[in-house]
């Protein structure tokens, strides 16, 4: 079974390229199951279910999505083969731009508002340089020099990842993408695969459910600003 890993930011276009390139897949008689992975709450398994594509959604709720996506992804990969799918894509949302969900089995995609900022690419950490290919969506919202800068910024941070710029709603682009995860590699299992980038610490107190501020109810990996490296200007 192929399986893909898209992850972005809320609102960045996923669900809508997914939806036009699964519809592309389908009509070349592919079978594909959908993962969907939220924080607090996700509508887009209808949207899916519109396809009569095998469907699942996983909450997060207090934890990371991405580390949501490392606990249950063994589990999602034979929930597929269960359904007799050819292709997992798993959608998952991008939340502290410190972790990435890519996993070196799976054809990893990163989608990337272009209308947010020409600043943004590297801000969003492991997910634009861990990715293999990176979808720059809402092209036609944004003039030829913005979206020049903006991909000339992510070859910085990613020289080895394809770009593509894709449209949700005209469905521009997905008929390339779907022929790259055709082409993308066949795995039995993903027991034993590795994350392509390492999760930050989650073992402060305010991880576990502390809810008072104070340096007496923090334990744990506590990380300080320092503040002399700060402006030396002053109202004082």
């Amino acid at each position: 079974m192929k399986i893909v890993i898209t992850a972005g930011a809320p609102a960045s276009g996923k669900t809508s390229i997914l939806f036009k390139t699964i519809r592309y897949l389908k009509g070349l008689n592919v079978k594909v199951a959908v993962a969907k992975l939220d924080c607090l709450k996700s509508h887009d398994q209808k949207v899916y279910e519109a396809l009569n594509i095998p469907v699942i959604t996983g909450l997060s709720q207090n934890l990371c999505p991405d580390h949501f996506l490392a606990i249950n992804i063994i589990e999602i990969f034979n929930w597929a083969k269960e359904k007799g799918a050819d292709y997992l894509i798993v959608e998952t949302a991008g939340l502290c731009n410190r972790c990435a969900p890519f996993i070196d089995r799976a054809l990893n995609i990163c989608v990337i508002d272009c209308l947010s900022s020409i600043k943004v690419p590297e801000k969003l950490g492991p997910i634009v340089t861990t990715a293999d290919i990176i979808l720059i969506s809402k092209v036609d919202m944004v003039s030829q020099a913005e979206r020049e800068v903006f991909v000339y910024n992510l070859v910085k941070l990613n020289p080895n990842a394809q770009i593509l710029e894709v449209n949700g709603l005209s469905g521009f682009g997905s008929q390339k993408i779907g022929n790259i995860i055709l082409n993308s590699p066949d795995y039995h299992t993903i027991a034993g695969d590795f994350l392509r980038h390492s999760m930050p610490s989650a073992t402060c107190s305010y991880c576990v459910g502390e809810i008072r501020i104070g340096n007496t109810y923090q334990q744990g990996i506590i990380n300080k600003i320092d503040f002399s490296k700060g402006s030396e200007f002053s109202y004082v």
